[in-house]
């Protein structure tokens, strides 16, 4: 069980503006760099695993959209709908990973020790939560998605602190939701532009070198995390009973 302990600490928190929150981030993710990327490499190896067990082959199915000229169902793909079902439910189950990584991205910040274990507390702390938030988030991403490309851009922001707000606040899905909307409803503009600039940021290791994905994407958790601190200041440290 979890106990949240509320006292003075170490810790930097940014202004409430873009470019200090980006800064913010950078500083942090110095500190959990290693952590970011073991956290990837599980997604991927568990990527690369469900693409074995379905029969599903992303190169096979590159090869024939290039050769359908533009005719090509996904879905009649080998494998494929099982894969994508596989996926999000991996992709579900990994929530909780990304929410240890900003736990330790915190730790960081206020000067405590980082254990690697601290990466798995999403599976101990306010576990179904974060599950639910992660399904409600896609669903309401994929909807975007479904519209057109560009809604997603200005949907995320409304999401952008959910996790942190789950983690630091025990909160339920839906108080996570629904605070960190009206959070960002009030200051809409930092939040788009951070989000963007976050999302840029992470995606820039396919854009320069296809692998290097494993080093940028754990970004965007950070930005969650100095996001959070800019508009809700230094979360409370939580002090994990491991007994």
């Amino acid at each position: 069980m979890s106990e949240f302990n509320e006292f003075d600490q170490q810790g930097s928190v940014p202004n409430k503006d873009t470019g200090s929150i980006i800064s913010h981030a950078f500083e942090m993710y110095k500190g959990v760099f290693g952590y970011g990327i073991v956290a990837m490499i599980i997604y991927l190896i568990g990527g690369v695993i469900i693409q074995t067990v379905t029969g599903f082959n992303s190169a096979s199915m590159l090869e024939e959209m290039k050769s359908s000229g533009g005719d090509f169902n996904y879905w009649n793909a080998p494998g494929f709908s099982l894969y994508m079902g596989a996926s999000s439910l991996f992709g579900l189950l990994l929530a909780p990973l990304y929410v240890g990584l900003i736990y330790m991205v915190n730790k960081y910040n206020t000067k405590n020790p980082i254990e690697f274990s601290d990466l798995f507390i999403g599976y101990r702390q306010n576990f179904v939560n974060i599950l639910i938030y992660s399904f409600l988030s896609g669903l309401i991403s994929t909807v975007a998605a479904a519209l057109c490309f560009f809604p997603v851009i200005f949907v995320y922001p409304f999401l952008l602190i959910g996790y942190p707000i789950l983690l630091f606040e025990n909160a339920s899905a839906t108080e996570a939701l629904s605070k960190s909307f009206n959070i960002a409803k009030e200051n809409y503009g930092v939040f788009l532009l951070t989000g963007f600039l976050g999302a840029l940021i992470s995606l820039a290791g396919v854009i320069l070198c296809g692998i290097g994905i494993i080093l940028t994407a754990p970004f965007m958790m950070v930005v969650m995390y100095s996001t959070y601190c800019a508009f809700l200041g230094k979360p409370r440290q939580i002090a994990y009973n491991k007994q």
